[in-house]
Parts: C-alpha cells; sequence; structure tokens
C-alpha cells in the first residue's frame, strides 16, 4: 500500500466520523462516502458520496455540503496530520444507480 493510499484510507475514516458526529445540519440526511481520491501533490481531495433518497433531497444535501465544506476541512485537517490540507471537491457517486440500471436492463434480456 502505498503512502497516497494509505492517507487515503485514514482521510475516509476520519471525514466519515466528521460527517456522522459533528456535522449538524438534518438536510444532508443519510450520507454515505463511497471513495475519496487524493492528487500526487496533496492539492485536492476529491470526496465521492451517495446519499439516500430522492432527487430533491439529493439537491437539498449537495448545497449543504457545499456549505459546510470549510468546516468539514478544519476538522479534518485537527485529525489528520498533513503538511498542507487540500482543497475539498464534492463529487455525487451515481455508479450504485447506473449498476442499478444495469442489472435491471440485464433480467429484462434474461427473461
Amino acid at each position: 500500500m502505498s503512502k497516497i493510499e494509505h492517507l487515503e484510507t485514514t482521510i475516509l475514516r476520519a471525514l466519515t466520523d466528521i460527517y456522522r458526529r459533528d456535522v449538524k445540519d438534518d438536510s444532508i440526511g443519510f450520507l454515505t462516502i463511497t471513495e475519496v481520491r487524493l492528487t500526487n501533490d496533496y492539492s485536492f481531495l476529491t470526496v465521492y458520496y451517495t446519499i439516500l433518497g430522492q432527487d430533491t433531497k439529493k439537491a437539498a444535501a449537495q448545497k449543504a455540503l457545499e456549505r459546510s465544506k470549510s468546516f468539514v476541512r478544519s476538522r479534518l485537517a485537527s485529525r489528520v496530520k498533513m503538511r498542507k490540507m487540500p482543497q475539498l471537491v464534492l463529487k455525487y457517486d451515481d455508479s450504485l444507480e447506473y449498476g442499478n440500471k444495469i442489472e435491471e436492463g440485464l433480467k429484462k434480456v434474461m427473461k
């Protein structure tokens, strides 16, 4: 496991804990962080997430996540020791929905 992969794992655990315990915004709802990717120069951290609920709930949660970025970044800096704290980039992970659509299509073909 490389140094970046180890750091990504540590960051994923810390972010999960921060969103679960510290962020007090009810509009976020049931959030799951699926993956984090850190650039080689530690400048950007892309956080992939999913939210359980309808599209309106997802839009409200996206806004709440954007509002809480600086708070989360400061909490992350206190938990994970790094030379430089990266900028957070939040992206909705639609791979689960895409996989479900493919599975439904395959079921129709197999009938």
